[in-house]
């Protein structure tokens, strides 16, 4: 083992602050928050059980004492909206796990799962118990992926609100119809000649509902206002989501990382238009909570990421509001996980490799306090240590363990990427909420890159 190596499990060995059942040892990431804008809260996997737990258990606490008022998480803004009607308490007969069945997009299990129903659950009581003191904390989705689900919201709500409006946004949607089911198939076919874009046709529907915001946000108070900002953004989803889908296959130059920026770009904007939004209505700045992949909420800049030309919503947090963001990762050795073997593919439990020698994640492994916390903002032996780039891994919605460090690997410098690191050292899976026989099954023999 090198000598650094040694002398940083060492300094972790008497720095390292353990976590395990009680809430209070995340006193200092709270305290930390007392002033911040917005806490970001990461994960190494799509698929594990301690870090949704953990999120959760930060995020009560942050709700309760120092008032954060939103949840912003990676998921379809459509879907996660249902999440944020039940725990706002707008449908009374609506159950958690209904408000969970409309994840139906791949992969379902990351937010419809047992520690998200349990949380959302906790949500709405929480709401209900203040309704009267304040406006509910509510749940949002930030990603872009949700184009058709998007389109039928748009009409939806005009259809309740300016049927004439309605009409003309099923006419301007209507050059998608082919490509409802499957919205990568648009780009291919504009890369083909076989259609034309859509782009101005969804501009102007965009452009539309904005100028008319004021006429459909005064008919019925609060909850009108809410009901057109979610269509505001749904059409917004629309216009990001058909120039992300035409740009997969428009041009044969387009790279991986345009495609990567397109994607957090609109989440961090769809972020910065939910915090305006909710300091209007609620006459106080928004205080935001974020739950994203490490490779979203972390700073790129600190990572190989930025080499690529790749940003990410936790560079844009920092470089947009300095210390008043406060970015946290998280990190496991072994365990299992909840993944897939590749797109669109059954869920499965896979069993986590052990880590790289020398990585992030082995060094972790080795220190005799197996579940921790590291406050990478103090200026000490350990962060000095952890100034030079290691490998860190990072599992999405797919896992290739034959491919392990092709795939799952990444350089980072840790106390640049994050404030705060929690490591859970052996982690178990997070359980979807519909366990299918494939789920119960293990990994296959052959897998694809991670989908983060």
């Amino acid at each position: 083992m090198p000598k650094d190596d040694k002398h940083l499990i060492a300094a972790l060995e008497k720095s390292a602050c353990s976590v395990g059942e009680s809430l209070r040892e995340y006193d200092d990431i709270v305290d930390a928050a007392a002033d911040k804008q917005v806490v970001l809260l990461g994960e190494a996997t799509h698929g594990t059980h301690e870090f949704y737990r953990a999120r959760a258990e930060l995020s009560q606490r942050l709700i309760i004492e120092q008032g954060y008022n939103a949840i912003a998480v990676e998921a379809d803004w459509p879907d996660a909206y249902a999440i944020n009607r039940y725990v706002s308490g707008l449908y009374p007969g609506t159950t958690a796990r209904a408000a969970l069945d409309h994840f139906e997009r791949f992969p379902t299990w990351m937010w419809a799962n047992h520690d998200v129903q349990h949380f959302i659950t906790w949500l709405r009581a929480y709401n209900e118990l203040y309704a009267s003191k304040a406006r509910p904390i509510g749940f949002y989705g930030l990603d872009l992926y949700s184009m058709s689900t998007s389109i039928h919201a748009v009409i939806a709500y005009l259809e309740k609100t300016d049927p004439e409006s309605a009409a003309v946004a099923r006419e301007r949607y209507s050059c998608l119809d082919h490509f409802m089911e499957n919205p990568q198939s648009y780009g291919l076919a504009m890369t083909l000649g076989l259609t034309d874009s859509c782009e101005n046709e969804i501009i102007a529907q965009l452009v539309d509902i904005r100028k008319k915001s004021y006429q459909y946000m005064v008919k019925d108070g609060l909850l009108a206002a809410d009901e057109y900002f979610c269509a505001e953004q749904n059409a917004k989803v629309v216009c990001n989501a058909e120039k992300y889908y035409r740009a997969m296959f428009s041009n044969k130059n387009t790279s991986r990382q345009n495609l990567w920026n397109m994607r957090d770009q609109h989440m961090f904007e769809t972020y910065q238009a939910l915090a305006g939004y909710l300091s209007e209505k609620s006459y106080k700045p928004a205080k935001t909570i974020i739950w994203a992949h490490n490779s979203h909420i972390g700073n790129a800049a600190a990572t190989e990421m930025s080499r690529r030309g790749e940003f990410n919503i936790g560079q844009l947090a920092r470089e947009t509001y300095g210390d008043k963001a406060l970015l946290i990762g998280f990190s496991t050795a072994e365990g299992s996980v909840t993944a897939a073997s590749n797109w669109d593919a059954p869920a499965r439990t896979k069993t986590v490799r052990p880590p790289i020698p020398g990585s992030y994640e082995d060094i972790f492994h080795q220190v005799n306090q197996k579940n921790f916390l590291i406050n990478l903002r103090e200026d000490n032996n350990v962060t000095d240590l952890l100034l030079s780039p290691r490998l860190q891994r990072a599992i999405g919605v797919i896992y290739r363990p034959d491919t392990e460090r092709e795939s799952h690997y990444f350089e980072a410098i840790l106390p640049e990427q994050f404030d705060y690191l929690i490591h859970f050292n052996t982690t178990t899976a997070v359980v979807p909420l519909a366990v299918t026989p494939h789920w119960h099954q293990g990994e296959l023999d052959e897998t694809y890159p991670s989908g983060l």
